[in-house]
């Protein structure tokens, strides 16, 4: 009878959580949790939840509950690859960049995917070791031509590690027509257009950033989207009253 009704409460949170009620969704998750149950089908979003909302002892609630996951009973191949993912980002984190890398990197030997490919190009490109991470996404790109987060790894290695915006640009601008609403990818391209003096179309690019989900693995914050987002508002508000003046 437990079993069964754990499986309702684990429907029930999932349903929740695809609807958007991240709230309701999370206490029923924590209570599972409270609970023992120890099910992947419910710990891997429930671990998405927490990663994402990066609350005060979010990423080590998180490393806890994927080192039990490990043990689930369906916990499947595929589940098993979102569970490294998302542990290697918690004790990335918490500050162990060395871990994060060398976890994703033995997933990674043992079943290559686009999941590991954008997390290891970025994390790559945290490290700072601009050859590393350049040659890795560009072993990437080679995986998936069309892959967004590889495209947008690979414009921020130019622009952030080799101080190159020209080379920059056309991977920004691919990964941006591969996908609108990326955040990272909005926030260099605004960057773009502020420098141009285009402010509308940088305000309009921060906007639509600022009204996505942020992840860890953003390079930009919700903070650092707003602080650019008021910067072109103010910029473009002097630029409408220089034209008016005149």
């Amino acid at each position: 009878m437990a079993k069964f009704m754990d499986r309702l409460k684990i429907r029930s949170a999932l349903l929740k959580h695809q609807r958007g009620n991240k709230d309701e969704a999370k206490a029923i998750y924590e209570s599972l949790y409270h609970d023992g149950v120890n099910l992947a089908s419910y710990i891997l979003p429930y671990s998405v939840l927490l990663l994402r909302s990066g609350e005060e002892g979010a990423f080590a609630k998180v490393r806890e509950m994927l080192v039990k996951a490990q043990k689930a009973p369906d916990l499947t191949e595929d589940k098993r690859q979102q569970l490294l993912m998302n542990y290697s980002i918690a004790v990335w984190k918490l500050g162990d960049l060395d871990k994060a890398i060398s976890t994703l990197e033995a997933s990674h030997r043992a079943a290559p995917c686009s999941l590991t490919y954008q997390a290891l190009g970025f994390l790559y490109i945290e490290t700072g070791d601009a050859q590393k991470a350049l040659e890795y996404n560009l072993e990437a790109l080679e995986y998936d031509d069309e892959d967004s987060v590889t495209l947008d790894n690979l414009g921020q290695i130019y622009y952030r590690l080799l101080n190159d915006k020209e080379k920059a640009l056309p991977y920004f601008q691919k990964a941006h027509e591969n996908r609108p609403s990326q955040i990272d990818t909005l926030y260099f391209l605004a960057k773009y257009d502020e420098e141009a003096g285009r402010f509308e179309d940088a305000a309009e690019k921060l906007q639509t950033a600022l009204d996505g989900s942020f992840s860890p693995l953003n390079h930009v914050n919700r903070k650092m989207a707003q602080e650019a987002f008021d910067r072109v508002q103010q910029a473009r508000g002097k630029q409408t009253n220089q034209e008016e003046t005149v």
